[in-house]
């Protein structure tokens, strides 16, 4: 016996990183997993995987860049199954080069940035909800980002619009309580995906890491584990939760990082 079986999930861009992971896990642990990606040829790739494992899984259309799909991929995957248990809206973007600050950001992106990520995540609940609803219940995951808790000097819209996914989900697990609907958020860290690492220069990580207790980036795996946690009965008194998965990240003093180099140089 598995922790979902008989359950059906969707995961937001799943071909890789978190997603991957993530659909990957519900997998295993019984759920059948409906990958909701744009690359459908590399959404089959998975779904073999997963069957050669012993999973059960298929491929919904999902791109971000498509508003209609938001909606869609949950109507697709529904009259498939008739129904939907766990929706993972794992999606999120940013532009590094536009995403800055408030002055020198672009407005423009500042605000398409904002959009496309809460609308992504807005959508798929204001969809599913209806259908978990007559189902009975089911549970709602949002992978937001400690960028939505702790300001920095760039990235404004990303963070913006991961704060407001944050209160998002707890305004949608007070109101849909009462219908045995659970929202519950997480909000990875630094986290070793090959889009971060390739983007991340060696000095730089060294830097950041010290600002994180555990020392170490986290794991595509680590979020799948939480995610794993808040789709399962094991999480079933809790809701309108919103967690850090990042290794102690934020907890510390700030002055935390000069201790480290204190205590290193010694």
């Amino acid at each position: 016996m598995h922790l979902l079986d008989q359950k059906i999930a969707l995961v937001t861009s799943s071909t890789r990183g978190i997603g991957y992971a993530a659909a990957k896990k519900l997998a295993q642990a019984g759920a059948k997993v409906y990958l909701a990606v744009r690359r459908l040829d590399a959404g089959k790739k998975i779904v073999e995987e997963i069957e050669a494992s012993g999973g059960k899984a298929d491929v919904v259309y999902f791109d971000a860049q498509d508003e209609k799909t938001y909606s869609s991929m949950i109507t697709e995957a529904v009259k498939k199954e008739g129904k939907i248990d766990i929706l993972v809206n794992n999606f999120g973007t940013t532009d590094v080069k536009e995403d800055l600050d408030v002055v020198h950001g672009s407005t423009d992106k500042f605000f398409e940035i904002v959009n496309m990520n809460l609308k992504s995540v807005y959508i798929p609940c204001k969809t599913v909800i209806p259908i978990m609803e007559k189902n009975g219940g089911g549970s709602i995951i949002n992978i937001s980002s400690v960028g939505g808790k702790y300001p920095d000097v760039s990235r404004t819209a990303y963070g913006v619009s991961k704060s407001a996914i944050n209160f998002l989900t707890k305004e949608i697990a007070v109101q849909y309580a009462h219908k045995k609907i659970r929202c519950n958020g997480i909000m990875p860290g630094f986290i070793a995906t090959d889009a971060s690492m390739d983007n991340m220069s060696e000095t730089f990580l060294n830097t950041f890491l010290k600002t994180v207790p555990l020392a170490k980036p986290g794991q595509p795996e680590d979020i799948a584990n939480a995610v794993l946690y808040f789709a399962s009965d094991f999480s079933a008194f809790i809701t309108g939760e919103v967690i850090s998965v990042a290794g102690g990240f934020g907890i510390a003093s700030p002055m935390y990082p000069l201790y480290q180099d204190m205590r290193v140089k010694g």
